[in-house]
Order: C-alpha cells, then structure tokens, then sequence
C-alpha cells in the first residue's frame, strides 16, 4: 500500500496486484523503532537515537540502507495522506508515545490514529481514569487491563456496559457498525457519562465507528467532557480495517490501479531485460510488462517467503534468501530467547537502491526492487519496526524506481 502510494504521488503508472487481506490484523499503531538491542530489550524514546545506534550495530539492517532524510520524508508524506483521507494520524516527530495493547501491557509507537492520542499522556499524568468494555465483546477485558496498570496506575476504575440492541456475541467490526449512527454514540456517551465518577480521562476498545470514525469518536468526546481514547482489541482489528478501507478508497483516484481479487500466477524476466507477469488464472489472465517491480509480498504470512523442508524460498522469482546454512539453526531452543530466533532474520538482501541482490552484492535484474518485511537482517516483531520498516522501504524503493527511464511498460492480452 506504502510503494502504490508514493509511486502515484510521484506520477508514476501504477499497477498493485495481489491480496492485501493482512491488514485486518494489524493494530493501528504504526511503527518506527522501539527496540534496540533485541537482546537486552531496551526501550528508546527517541526512535531516531534507536537508529543511529542501530545502524552502528547492524550495518546490514535496511534501516541502514537509508537516508535519514528519506525516513522523514516518507513519514511526512504518509501520515499527510492519512489525515487527507479522513484518517488523522498523530506523531511527535522526535519520540515514541506509549500505548496500552489489549491484554494490558504497554508498548512505545511512533504514529497512532488521533483517537488514540490521549492514552500517551494519561499513561504520563495516571489520572483518575474509567476504562470501558462491552457485555459479549470477546477478547477485550477492561479489568484484566487495570489488573496490568494497577501497580503504576491505581486511579483506574473499569465499567461493563450492555448494548441491548445487539444480542449474543460481540466481533470488534460489529459493534464499530452500530456506532456508525450518531444516535448510538449519543446513548453511548450518556451512559458512560452516568458513570464518570470523577474520572479525568476515558478509554474504550477501538470500536467507535468503521468509516466514519473520526466525527463519531468527536461527539462522545464532546458529550463527556474529558479526554477520550481508544484501545486496540484483539483480533479482528478495527484500526485494521479503518486503514484497508482508506488505502482501498483513496489509491484508485490517485490513480492506482487496485487489482485485489487477483495474484500474480507467473513472472518472468525476458532476454532483453523486461519484465513480464501474468496476472490472474490459466483461463481468464493475462500478461503485464512492466518497466519496473517492487516486490512487496512479505513474509510466510503474505507467501513472499515459502519454508519447505531444507531451505526457504522465494516464491515468485525464486530470488536468493539469506537464511541460516541448516534447517536446525532457524530456532533457539528456547522459545524465547533474548536474540530471538534466526529465521526471523531471514529474507532478501538488497543493495543501496533496495535490489535484491546474489551473494556477491550484484542485483539479480536492473529494474527489480523489494521492501517490507520481506528484507533480510530485521526482526521487526522484537524490534517494534513493522511499520516503519514497511513505509521507509516502500518510499526509499520507489525512489530509486523514478529514476528508471519511461517507455517500457505496457498490458497486453492473453
């Protein structure tokens, strides 16, 4: 979503093929760097510190492929894109905020949605706070969060409330449809109004609302009088889905051509350099020749990356992965190891223009690029980069797509 963007601000013919039904399990929160090293699980308030230092200690990391100039530019244009698109994302350019997941630990983020903000600075003053939850709403539990919090925070008090119009068991995406009308935020709001108690700040799960979040989340902010914030749930994600919607909406009237429902069957690299893929099934596909490719298919989870018996692969363009010379040293024994476990490491290494290259450092094909979590030498689950990782590469990869001269690309029939 990342590389489709910034390749249509910069004018560039764009085709995204292939599905992009992992969003849904993402939290919201976007981010940068949280962790360095992984190894003593060190918090870094300023992130850009964490990357300075980082890229002293792991001068393979694509981070430190980077210019610091580009990170910034990438976050300014992304986060300008979301709030653009109705989707007001916040950041504080120098630090991390911390945030409260949904089993009650905390964590440090660089961007968060902004009904999400005040939780950064309640989790700084600790006032007296009422955390919210609903009757039947399954994996969010407002007393097992202030079980967690109470130690650091004792003025947290925890109400359940009914929503008697929605009977049985509660998904996240359900209740955030009933609180698209403004009646329900109203009754919503007078009833946690009617249990404030003297709290200076609530917090819910992140349900206020699916497509229309923004307006919703302000009026029962407005009614309460006192700083309101969301909390991530457990799947299924709610900010997830908020994000999916806005990138599906707003890229194809930027121009992207959003080719969901459809993979890539087939890709091949032609003896005179260009690059070819088929698109969709045997029966109704057909081919795409492209100037230029960023490969943007993740992990194991996305099927960027294939483990079989002996070795992982590539699985489109069957591209040579850094991963550990035997099967037997992907794992630790322990399962949670403080260096966390080699395989996490485990991806395509690229060169300065973020080509994937061979194991001498040369590029396999001129016009080939990759970016997110299918990178090697990061593990941005213990390293709380995910996000950072995703938009920085995407921007730093289509750069370097620019400078490829025009007139090579076309579509063409089966």
């Amino acid at each position: 979503m990342a590389a489709s963007l910034f390749a249509a601000l910069r004018g560039i013919d764009t085709i995204q093929v292939g599905p992009v039904g992992t969003l849904p399990f993402a939290s919201g929160l976007l981010d940068f760097i949280g962790v360095h090293p992984v190894r003593t699980g060190r918090w870094h308030p300023n992130p850009w510190e964490a990357i300075a230092q980082l890229r002293q200690d792991e001068s393979d990391h694509p981070y430190a492929v980077m210019t610091t100039r580009e990170m910034r530019t990438a976050w300014k244009q992304m986060l300008a894109f979301l709030t653009d698109s109705g989707l007001p994302y916040v950041a504080h350019p120098e630090r991390n905020m911390r945030m409260i997941n949904p089993v009650g630990t905390v964590k440090l983020t660089y961007a968060v949605p902004r009904s999400m903000m005040a939780a950064d600075e309640a989790l700084r003053r600790r006032p007296p706070c009422l955390l919210v939850d609903f009757a039947g709403l399954k994996g969010f539990s407002a007393r097992q969060i202030a079980a967690r919090l109470k130690l650091h925070w004792p003025a947290l008090r925890t109400t359940r409330l009914p929503i008697p119009a929605l009977e049985g068991e509660l998904q996240p995406e359900r209740l955030a449809r009933f609180l698209e009308r403004r009646d329900h935020c109203r009754e919503l709001a007078k009833a946690i109004k009617s249990r404030l108690a003297g709290a200076q700040a609530v917090g819910l799960p992140a349900v206020v609302g699916l497509h229309r979040a923004g307006p919703h989340f302000d009026l029962i902010q407005r009614r309460l009088g006192v700083p309101l914030f969301e909390i991530p749930t457990l799947l299924p994600s709610v900010p997830g889905r908020r994000l999916l919607d806005t990138f599906s909406r707003q890229l194809p009237r930027l121009g992207v051509r959003t080719w969901y429902q459809y993979a890539v069957k087939q890709a091949q690299i032609r003896a005179d350099g260009a690059l070819h893929f088929r698109i969709g099934s045997a029966a109704d596909g057909f081919w795409v020749q492209s100037r230029a490719a960023i490969l943007a298919t993740g992990r194991f989870l996305g099927r960027g990356l294939h483990a079989e018996r002996t070795a992982i692969r590539e699985n489109l363009f069957d591209l040579p992965v850094h991963q550990p010379d035997k099967r037997g040293q992907w794992h630790h024994k322990d399962l949670l190891h403080p260096d966390g476990h080699a395989i996490n490491r485990a991806g395509l290494m690229v060169d300065a223009r973020f080509r994937p290259v061979d194991k001498d450092g040369a590029p396999r094909h001129p016009r080939l690029f990759a970016a997110g979590s299918i990178l090697a030498h990061q593990d941005w689950v213990r390293q709380k980069c995910g996000s950072g990782l995703a938009i920085t590469s995407a921007y730093a990869a289509v750069a370097a797509c620019a400078q490829i001269p025009r007139g090579l690309e076309g579509t063409h029939a089966p």
